[in-house]
């Protein structure tokens, strides 16, 4: 689930550079925040959901 959420949300952010300039910073912080998740549940050793 993750996964899919941090594909579709890199998908939108290629998007944005070249179609949508403004929406593209906001799914950039989307996706540093994905980015940030995805290493904390890698180094504390969660379970995917």
């Amino acid at each position: 689930m993750l996964w899919t959420i941090i594909v579709i949300l890199l998908v939108l952010w290629l998007l944005g550079f070249l179609v949508f300039p403004v929406a593209g910073g906001l799914i950039h912080i989307l996706l540093v925040i994905a980015l940030i998740v995805i290493v904390y549940r890698l180094v504390t050793g969660r379970k995917p959901l």
